[in-house]
């Protein structure tokens, strides 16, 4: 049987974080769940594409912006299923097993794990364990969760928006979801950067103000310009 995932990772001078992230994947490689690896790239100007290549990695260029990123990325999938990672998030050692688990099991939900941050802060567990509420009790995983989604049913959702912000909460939106049981690791960098309740703070009224209809790209640019 062939490998059934192409794993689908959005970069933009992202090859720093890229390292612990594609350790993480290799089990999938050894056990024959990961048939390719997409970076879809907005235009790195690091060694972004080097790190492709060193890795088997395919590149796909699309103009800058995640959901244009990813809506090429996974148009450009071969995988009967997709795995939609962050380039700073890191999957857990069990995450083969809870993938198996959900393809076997759910084929036609898509699959988000438990976030974690990589600090010991205790804001950080705050907010992790916020985002994993949300995410149960709203149906809203955000992309730092992951998405593993089976590619038919991915289409049939009409798959990302290729919009600046919000890409992720557009989609999952279009989604029958269920929690896989695995944790994602990613980084804590922009919280501890920004601060944990000013960050937080302004994911929470990006959302808010998306559900009243404020469009992506008002949105980003609001987003940028609030430092």
């Amino acid at each position: 049987m062939a490998a059934p995932i192409s794993i689908v990772i959005p970069t933009l001078n992202a090859a720093a974080n890229l390292g612990p992230s594609l350790s993480a994947l290799s089990d999938g490689l050894f056990e024959g769940l990961v048939a390719e690896l997409i970076f879809a790239d907005g235009g790195s100007t690091d060694s972004t594409a080097e790190v492709a290549d060193e890795v088997g990695a395919r590149l796909i260029t699309a103009p800058r912006g995640r959901g244009t990123q990813l809506a090429a990325g996974c148009a450009a999938a071969h995988g009967e299923w997709l795995l939609i990672l962050h380039a700073d998030t890191q999957l857990c050692a069990n995450w083969t097993q809870a993938v198996r688990d959900h393809m076997n099991t759910k084929p036609d939900c898509a699959g988000w794990f438990r976030l974690r941050f990589n600090t010991s802060s205790p804001a950080g567990r705050l907010v992790a364990g916020w985002a994993n509420l949300r995410a149960r009790w709203f149906g809203l995983p955000y992309g730092d969760q992951g998405l593993l989604v089976r590619k038919s049913v991915y289409r049939a959702a009409g798959g990302y928006d290729e919009v600046p912000l919000m890409e992720d909460v557009a989609l999952v939106r279009r989604l029958r979801l269920s929690p896989l049981d695995a944790v994602a690791n990613t980084s804590a960098e922009r919280y501890e950067r920004d601060g944990w309740l000013r960050r937080g703070w302004r994911n929470l009224t990006t959302l808010a103000l998306y559900y009243v209809g404020v469009s992506p790209e008002r949105l980003a640019a609001r987003y940028v310009s609030v430092k």
